[in-house]
């Protein structure tokens, strides 16, 4: 697959994509009618994130033939900002995630892009260069910052630094 893969490349690559997540070989990726509408994540991911707190999703764990019968409609379901991320996977354990991208992005914390704007939500960039009043920190303030326990601990740390 190269480019935005589609409903029907991803419909028939699910049990390729459980063997590439499952050899960290992947992340999570967006797929969509030309455009990102929904995402493919690992369950770890989705767990890690969060994911079962933020969204109600069902006990039942679909098996990859049955969510290719179900992924239109579950795509569809994204575009019209209905449905819930749909938990799939073989043998009844969790593998990986289907959810809209407005779900992933909700998911990751991330900022709704702006009206009009066609956004990919796994692969956003994020500025990371300093603010123009930022300044580097010491250890000192850092501990100060922590309370007078880190800063007693720091000191404690330097005076045993001093007697090898």
């Amino acid at each position: 697959m190269t480019g935005l893969p589609s409903v029907d490349d991803v419909r028939a690559d699910l049990p390729a994509i459980l063997e590439r997540f499952r050899a960290r070989r992947t992340r999570a990726f967006s797929f969509g009618a030309g455009v990102p509408e929904a995402v493919v994540l690992t369950y770890d991911e989705f767990e890690d994130l969060g994911g079962e707190a933020k969204f109600a999703v069902g006990d039942d764990v679909l098996e990859p033939a049955q969510l290719a019968r179900r992924l239109a409609a579950v795509v569809g379901a994204a575009r019209t900002g209905e449905g819930d991320p749909v938990v799939w996977g073989e043998a009844g354990e969790p593998e990986a995630v289907v959810m809209s991208t407005a779900q992933y992005r909700s998911l990751r914390g991330d900022d709704e892009p702006p009206a009009g704007v066609i956004d990919d939500p796994t692969a956003r960039t994020y500025a990371t260069e300093p603010l123009p009043d930022s300044r580097p920190f010491d250890l000192d303030e850092i501990a100060a910052l922590m309370g007078p326990e880190a800063v007693q601990e720091l000191e404690e740390i330097r005076r045993e630094g001093d007697n090898p």
